[in-house]
């Protein structure tokens, strides 16, 4: 039996496959995603702060310029150390790279007045157009029943 230029590539059970099964790269994938958005909220670290309790808390996920105080009177931008003098320039040049004119205090509860007010002279000074101050939202009091109940 001669073979002919068509049934080249034919053996015993048809033609030969030339396709790469993607389906187990896929499972691996989809896996390691999983184990990723699991471990990555734990991976992040922040300034240890107490802060004040306040009735009406409020938790916002955009990007945002924080500057924090803790207790020891460190001032922070975004979590990383920062001179108190260097502030105003530090502040300048992440407002201009990221385009926010909106900063976010937030301070210890054990900070002195006067140091919030300083760092927050330092972040006006760099030209932010509104500060907030960070609080945490105080844990809901229960009201007890009064009377005698069944």
């Amino acid at each position: 039996m001669a073979m002919t230029a068509r049934d080249r590539g034919r053996g015993r059970f048809g033609p030969a496959l030339s396709d790469i099964n993607v389906t187990p790269l896929v499972d691996v994938v989809l896996v390691l995603l999983i184990i990723f958005m699991v471990t990555a909220p734990m991976m992040t670290r922040g300034i240890d702060i107490r802060l004040p309790k306040t009735e009406s808390g409020s938790d916002s996920t955009e990007e945002r310029l924080v500057v924090s105080v803790d207790r020891d009177n460190a001032v922070y931008l975004n979590d990383r150390p920062v001179n108190l003098h260097l502030l105003t320039d530090r502040l300048k040049t992440e407002m201009e790279r990221s385009g926010v004119d909106f900063v976010f205090l937030r301070a210890d509860q054990e900070v002195p007045y006067g140091r919030v007010m300083v760092v927050m002279d330092q972040i006006k000074k760099a030209g932010a157009d509104r500060v907030g101050m960070v609080t945490q939202a105080a844990p809901l009091k229960r009201e007890g029943r009064k009377g005698g109940g069944r």
